[in-house]
């Protein structure tokens, strides 16, 4: 009998990928699953999860806490692999090896529109644009260095191709056509923050739905449309019935949201330039200020707003947020970033909300259709540019060990907007590849098990 790295024993596993429910024993070796079987097995450490769910870890595709920091807060509530696929990054080769080695979860990026945008442009702001970068129209020369550094980005392995078109109204509908149609090349999905948002005309999230399926079938290239509830709003049943309508008809487009009814954003961004209160149908006290947890006045938004930072916009209506992570269209992610302690909740607690809130508390999720959100879903999304993803999001012999073991009796997020990291309850023990970095709900220090995952490029 083999002695495994690490085994899970009489844990109730539930794989998405096949749909089975079943207690029955995990061995895993060399940072992958070797054996499922009823049959006592042994290894150098074992874990007991009897009366315990063993599920695969959360793939969170939109996280833009690319750091330590967020890496341990995420860890916490069960996210194995955190992707930075909506902003993306200038240089792929030069951030993959700034994470290498100290990574304690599994990390991946996009290339991105806004940072080659702001490159190509001079913007002096940092991760979203504020000057030239949001609001210049871009020369064919200009259009032309994206498109170089979109292509030189995918040939050196980039997951996806990211999008803000929000955050750049002045780039043009042709700009992002042109964007699209080199993501085509690759076969790279498309990770776009769409520009409109909530249902008011002109240029509401049905116009800015509408432009990116546009150019998905001009381009031939997959869409996958970022936090659905916060860019729909009142809007979110009609974007639903469009995404499924345009799947209906062959095209390749994915959704995602997160389980709250605020949003975050920089205050310094074009999103809430001159008009946003008409346009969002919002006003000052429905933004807070994510250092201090005030909420703002006409004359501290203008302060901030020459500062700038994070701001927590309180937007939407739970029975929408509600109706979007219950459709069947959505994979959860997380949205999350936190800086010094300070941001949005989200990050230390969206998956533990969706397995305690939508499963147990208000049964709109079943178990199952929780987990394969939260894990198997963003994984179909990006297998097919990048294979290592087809070894993700389930339980089964050759995957990766990147498991998640939670008390699905007592799990829940417990992180707030006054106290956005505190962990959640009930999430007991995560592996990523096979290394247990929280044991017992603590979180182990002084490990890297992390790995950058890339797409083979060209």
């Amino acid at each position: 009998m083999p002695t495994y790295d690490l085994v899970l024993n009489s844990g109730r596993i539930i794989d998405p990928a096949s749909e089975t429910d079943h207690v029955t024993n995990v061995g895993i070796s060399a940072g992958t699953i070797q054996a499922i079987t009823n049959s006592p097995i042994q290894g150098r450490e074992e874990i007991n999860c009897r009366g315990l769910v063993v599920a695969p870890g959360a793939i969170d595709m939109h996280s833009h806490g690319q750091n330590d920091e967020n890496y341990r807060i995420q860890a916490s509530d069960g996210v194995t692999t955190a992707l930075e696929l909506e902003l993306g990054v200038l240089n792929i080769d030069e951030w993959y090896g700034e994470r290498e080695g100290n990574a304690l979860i599994n990390f991946g990026a996009s290339v991105g529109h806004i940072p080659a945008r702001s490159a190509v442009m001079g913007d002096p702001g940092g991760m979203l644009p504020i000057a030239d970068g949001a609001y210049k129209p871009a020369s064919e020369t200009e259009i032309q260095q994206m498109k170089n550094i979109m292509h030189e980005g995918l040939r050196n392995g980039a997951l996806a191709m990211g999008f803000g078109l929000a955050y750049t109204p002045q780039a043009s509908r042709w700009e992002a056509i042109e964007m699209f149609r080199v993501a085509a090349q690759y076969g790279a999905a498309c990770h776009v923050h769409m520009r409109g948002m909530g249902h008011k005309e002109p240029m509401n999230s049905i116009e800015g739905l509408s432009e990116v399926i546009a150019a998905a079938a001009t381009s031939g290239a997959p869409l996958h449309v970022v936090h659905i509830n916060s860019s729909g709003q009142h809007a979110v049943p009609s974007l639903l019935q469009m995404i499924e309508e345009a799947r209906s008809h062959s095209l390749d487009i994915t959704t995602e949201c997160y389980p709250y009814t605020a949003g975050m954003t920089g205050i310094e961004s074009a999103i809430l330039s001159e008009g946003w209160q008409d346009k969002f149908g919002l006003d000052f006290s429905d933004l807070e200020w994510a250092e201090t947890g005030e909420r703002l006045t006409a004359k501290t938004f203008a302060e901030y707003r020459e500062i700038g930072g994070m701001v927590i916009v309180h937007s939407m209506r739970q029975t929408l947020v509600d109706e979007a992570v219950s459709s069947p269209l959505t994979a959860i992610a997380s949205d999350g970033y936190l800086q010094n302690g300070k941001g949005h909740p989200r990050t230390a607690g969206c998956y533990s909300k969706i397995l305690g809130q939508y499963v147990r508390e208000s049964n709109s999720l079943s178990l199952m259709d929780a987990i394969k959100k939260i894990s198997l879903m963003p994984a179909q999304r990006l297998e097919s540019l990048t294979p290592a993803f087809r070894n993700k999001g389930k339980i089964s012999v050759k995957a990766d060990a990147d498991i998640i073991i939670f008390d699905p009796d007592t799990v829940i997020d417990r992180s707030t907007y006054q106290a956005p990291t505190e962990s959640p309850s009930g999430m007991t023990h995560v592996i990523v590849n096979g290394i247990p970095v929280v044991k017992d709900g603590t979180l182990q220090e002084g490990l890297s098990p992390g790995i950058g995952i890339r797409s083979p490029g060209t």
